[in-house]
């Protein structure tokens, strides 16, 4: 197969993968009505957890990150006995950043989704363990100090990019790594803009922390219920 025909396969099978929406999915079965009406308005699985419960926040996390994690890896596994080696990073930096892309903008939902942090863990899980590791512990770090999901998301997409650059050293430009290095530059980039509601909030201290609970408006006591935009 020619090498540019199987990128663009890798690209639509990446996209297709990532945009299926497992927090609205979660959200039919649990609620049965739309999550993006509680909450944030959000698919993620932080708003999912804040909503449901963390039990299945915890599992939407998964569900996300596999959808980045697998079509990676199956795209890479597939690359190295399709088409020229020099090629099959590329691949699978493509079709991760697809699915990526998908999540944020699933074809599904008229292009409505989430932030793309827990696809983009379990796309950098296949192409950059070390440089994920890392952001992985500014992460934990940042969530216990902070209690902001928010934060401690924008801090891991900033520790990835930078750690892989610093790891990378003088071969960060390489041809065999060029595809990566413009991944590890563009995907943080695009995180911290679909945070960008978040950023405001937590300037202005309306940002709640990822202990509180929103319960669905369905079960909101009208007597009490508010419209702080924290809650939105």
């Amino acid at each position: 197969m020619p090498p540019f025909i199987f990128l663009l396969l890798a690209c639509v099978a990446g996209f297709l993968a990532g945009g299926i929406p497992f927090g609205y999915l979660t959200g039919r079965l649990v609620l049965r009505d739309d999550i993006r009406n509680h909450g944030s308005g959000n698919i993620g699985a932080t708003n999912v957890g804040r909503v449901l419960g963390w039990n299945w926040g915890g599992l939407v996390l998964l569900l996300d990150a596999l959808k980045g994690l697998l079509p990676t890896l199956g795209t890479l596994q597939l690359a190295r006995s399709t088409v020229p080696a020099e090629w099959a990073e590329h691949c699978a930096v493509a079709a991760g950043l697809s699915a990526i892309v998908g999540h944020m903008y699933p074809i599904y939902l008229r292009l409505r989704g989430g932030k793309g942090v827990a696809t983009a863990l379990g796309v950098v899980v296949v192409l950059a363990p070390q440089a994920m590791l890392l952001a992985l512990g500014f992460f934990v770090v940042t969530l216990v100090v902070g209690r902001w999901m928010a934060l401690a998301s924008i801090v891991a997409a900033l520790a990835f990019g930078i750690s892989y650059l610093i790891l990378q050293g003088g071969d960060v430009w390489n041809a065999a790594t060029l595809s990566l290095t413009c991944f590890a530059i563009c995907v943080p980039t695009l995180i911290i803009w679909r945070h960008r509601a978040n950023i405001g909030r937590l300037l202005a201290g309306t940002e709640p922390v990822i202990s509180k609970r929103i319960r669905p408006d369905s079960e909101q006591d009208p007597a009490t219920s508010t419209d702080d935009p924290a809650d939105q």
